[in-house]
């Protein structure tokens, strides 16, 4: 298995991830930076977030690069900082939505984008070649910016926004023991919303555990109970959103994608009148935004492939059904506070509701299975017996109805999702590809032995 998925190097910290294996990435990843270069470095509240950044920190000192610790941050806001502070990258150590035990570590360019696949591939070789300075006389500093880092961020966003959001709604805001509880609920405060929080201890042994944007039924309870006008649900590093409206229903990143592109068709800043998302996007959605006179086009899963079609085709907007919204003219990355603010940005301009702006869109029945496996056992390809049988749902379903069955990029899993205007039908078809998926990789992996 590659040690880069789409989304950083991931794994459970202490036994993937150990910080023998952050400090080498620390290394090869100062190796192909400039001599001299700044790195800033941020993580969310993960117990196992000092010991890697340390070990992150040791690696890149070690090959003459300087380092700025910026504390607990949103992926987001590290993001946003790179350019301001005159970093060449930045490194992110943070597992996002997945739990406690999990971590990772993420690079980024000085414009904060992602790392292309071919600059992380350059890492991998790197750390199995051992490729990296060891001049005793080449050695970089670490220096603390944790002090002003996180206010920077909440500084922009609050002057991007004043004036333009409802200000006196009440908000239910879930930063899920996560970084959002770092810049969320004082942004929100400044714009005159009135902030109820869940989850803001920043415990980092509970992140994402029952709470966030990964589980978000506990909001949608805290929005009806307290008859609030709408709740926000963050991730562990807060460049996800799943919202949820004043009548207790979700808004998740389609919804966000259809909201948002209508609102920027209507100012006339929709490039093409096109919005990007992955083929996880429900049809629906994609529908909902051709009546509008908005094309969808399509990425594999993952927010950079989302990001890369955004700068490539000089685009607006993006993003994932997650929750990771790209708003481009003011970010290269997924925002979900930014995301937030702009949604409530589209409710001042429209004088509509949350619940009234998401209603034109009807979503089609979506089933998603994960079957979890051993690591190093997830297929390249589909073995053929659940490639003829993802043919045959495909056939049944027809054009109203799409069949995905892919690899994790974030854990050992495969995932199988479905979707189609028959409940039952893509259920049955669900259950069936879990079935034959389950007996072709045992197959295989009996063979293999």
């Amino acid at each position: 298995m590659a040690l880069f998925g789409t989304d950083g190097a991931r794994g459970v910290a202490n036994r993937e991830l150990t910080p023998d294996l952050a400090l080498d990435i620390g290394r090869a990843a100062a190796a192909l930076l400039p001599a001299g270069a700044v790195v800033a470095v941020a993580t969310d509240t993960r117990l196992s977030g000092p010991m890697l950044e340390a070990a992150v920190a040791a690696g890149l000192t070690s090959a003459g690069v300087e380092v700025l610790r910026l504390g607990v941050l949103p992926t987001p806001a590290l993001a946003h900082l790179l350019p301001e502070l005159g970093c060449a990258a930045g490194v992110m150590i943070s597992a996002s939505h997945n739990p406690p035990e999990y971590n990772g570590i993420k690079l980024l360019d000085g414009q904060g984008r992602k790392w292309a696949p071919e600059r992380e591939a350059a890492v991998e070789d790197r750390i199995r070649r051992r490729g990296w300075p060891q001049d005793p006389g080449r050695l970089g500093s670490v220096r603390d910016r944790s002090g002003d880092a996180a206010e920077r961020y909440r500084s922009w966003l609050v002057d991007l926004f004043r004036g333009r959001v409802p200000a006196g709604l009440t908000v239910v805001v879930d930063v899920g023991q996560g970084a959002a509880v770092t810049t969320a609920p004082a942004v929100l405060e400044r714009l005159g919303l009135t902030v109820r929080v869940l989850n803001g201890e920043g415990d980092g042994a509970r992140i994402n555990v029952g709470c966030g944007a990964t589980h978000p039924r506990g909001l949608q309870a805290a929005v009806l109970a307290e008859g609030a006008d709408l709740g926000l649900a963050f991730d562990g590093d807060a460049d996800r959103l799943i919202a949820v409206d004043g009548e207790g229903a979700l808004v998740d990143g389609d919804s966000a994608l259809y909201i948002l592109g209508r609102g920027l068709q209507a100012e006339g800043a929709l490039p093409g009148n096109r919005v990007v998302a992955t083929v996880m996007t429900n049809l629906g959605v994609e529908r909902a935004l051709a009546a509008s006179g908005i094309a969808l086009e399509r990425t594999p899963v993952g927010d950079r492939w989302v990001a890369e079609v955004l700068r490539r085709e000089g685009l607006a907007l993006g993003g994932e059904q997650s929750g990771h919204v790209i708003l481009a003219r003011w970010a290269n990355t997924g925002d979900g506070l930014l995301t937030a603010l702009a949604l409530l940005a589209e409710m001042a301009r429209t004088g509509l509701s949350l619940a009234d702006l998401h209603r034109g869109v009807t979503r089609y029945p979506q089933v998603l299975k994960n079957l979890r496996l051993p690591l190093g056992t997830l297929p390249g390809r589909l073995p053929p017996a659940l490639a003829e049988a993802v043919a045959a749902a495909e056939a049944e379903l027809g054009r109203d109805g799409r069949v995905l069955v892919r690899p994790s990029g974030t854990e050992p899993v495969l995932r199988i999702m479905l979707e189609g205007r028959d409940a039952d039908r893509i259920a049955w078809w669900a259950d069936r590809l879990v079935a034959v998926a389950k007996e072709a990789l045992e197959s295989a992996g009996a063979s293999a032995r």
